[in-house]
């Protein structure tokens, strides 16, 4: 250690730079040849000069005017080399705004920490080595996801703080803060479901199905699967059994996830009954997958909706307040046991708007009898869901996940009313 605290910082921050010229131009030249480009500005000799060059300048004056200088000088030489380019056809400006960024490694190198450095170097080189990659992913990705990317912003970014965090009414103890946080959250889970099935799994299987539908909604996930296994045979139901147990299994750990961020007591709680439930659920899966079926047709179905929409947006955020609402009637009037009773309810219903109208009001109620009624109202879901799945697949494919569903109903009865207190 005194070796290295012993070398200049100039001396370090000038080989970085050097170092780094050198690399992002050997990466360049290999780009050219295999792009086949026969005109190019400079070489690698070039791009460490270049580099160089900006650090010089950069360091020597410290109002900056001769780093702006050699900026313009060298934004000078690159028009000049940009119409010659013209003139053979190729009207790229890519390699001469990568140039001025090669200038900017010696400042970088000089006012940045040194992990900025490293991190701008890589972007550089990625934006070279991976042109085909960037190209045929622009080229596969909507417009309308570029839109929706910045409503996501917008009610992130720009909404959010703009709400005020006092209760809104006595008998509404949670801020519009908490209401569009809460938002915020499970749309931003539902949003990398959706665009996780959408641009890397557009051929799906029933587990896969499972998987990542039950990251966006377990319920709609069942749904799905159920009208997928309508008219198979018994023969496929360890495969439809298996992807409506997946898509509970997804449940548990996005509401450990999302209860995370809003209470860690309540997660580190709810860590315990929700691990045995995935694991035994993960048995459960293992044991169906482990024996072979024979191959079956699996039709496909309509996918799961955009979860960006405003209209969702503005539903979720009134089923929040609803919630709020009636959890500070009942809990004001019947308590802890009115609690129970309503997460059970509840549970039949859309239960992220409750769970966490729970966690973000202020009740007269202990940390525990929330725990509970998050385990009563995820148990009476998977009742609903049960129904769900025989309900529209009409056959014997799914009696198994009905059971399997319906015991982790009763274990959630049990633990709540038995052990919780």
């Amino acid at each position: 250690m005194e070796f290295y605290s012993a070398i200049p910082p100039l001396l370090v921050q000038f080989i970085m730079t050097v170092a780094f010229s050198f690399v992002v131009g050997l990466e360049f030249r290999s780009y050219h040849q295999a792009n086949d480009y026969k005109l190019h500005f400079g070489s690698t000799r070039t791009f460490v000069l270049i580099g160089i060059l900006g650090f010089i300048l950069h360091t020597i004056d410290a109002s900056h005017l001769l780093f702006a200088a050699g900026l313009l000088l060298l934004g000078g030489l690159l028009l000049v080399f940009y119409w010659r380019l013209s003139a053979t056809k190729q009207f790229s400006l890519f390699s001469t705004i990568f140039l001025l960024l090669i200038y900017l490694i010696g400042p970088i190198a000089n006012q940045f920490p040194s992990w900025f450095l490293v991190l701008y170097v890589v972007v550089l080189i990625l934006s070279l080595s991976e042109k085909t990659l960037i190209h045929h992913f622009s080229d596969q990705l909507a417009n309308e996801e570029i839109a929706t990317l910045a409503k996501f912003f917008i009610i992130s970014g720009v909404i959010l703080p703009l709400l005020p965090d006092q209760p809104i009414a006595p008998m509404l103890p949670v801020s519009y803060y908490r209401v569009w946080l809460a938002v915020i959250i499970v749309s931003g889970f539902s949003y990398l479901s959706y665009l996780i099935n959408s641009y890397f799994f557009k051929s799906r299987s029933l587990l896969i199905t499972g998987l990542l539908g039950g990251l966006y909604s377990s319920t709609a996930a069942t749904v799905v699967i159920g009208r997928r296994a309508r008219g198979l045979d018994s023969a496929s139901g360890r495969k439809v059994s298996s992807a409506l147990i997946m898509a509970t299994i997804m449940m548990y750990i996005r509401l450990l996830a999302i209860i995370f961020m809003f209470d860690r007591g309540v997660a580190l709680q709810l860590l315990t009954p929700f691990s045995i439930i995935i694991a035994m659920s993960l048995i459960a899966v293992f044991g169906l997958l482990k024996v072979r079926n024979p191959p079956s047709e699996v039709h496909e179905v309509t996918d799961i909706q955009h979860p960006l929409e405003l209209s969702t947006a503005i539903l979720f955020a009134l089923l929040f307040m609803l919630f709020a609402f009636l959890t500070q009637y009942v809990t004001s009037a019947f308590g802890s046991h009115g609690l129970k009773s309503l997460a059970i309810i509840v549970g039949f219903t859309d239960i992220d708007p409750f769970i966490l109208s729970l966690l973000g009001g202020k009740f007269t109620v202990s940390e525990s009898a929330i725990v509970s009624a998050v385990v009563l109202a995820s148990g009476s879901n998977n009742l609903l869901k049960a129904t769900y799945a025989i309900a529209l697949a009409r056959n014997r494919s799914v009696l198994f996940a009905a059971a399997w569903l319906s015991f982790l109903f009763a274990i959630s009865i049990l633990y709540a009313y038995k052990y919780a207190w």
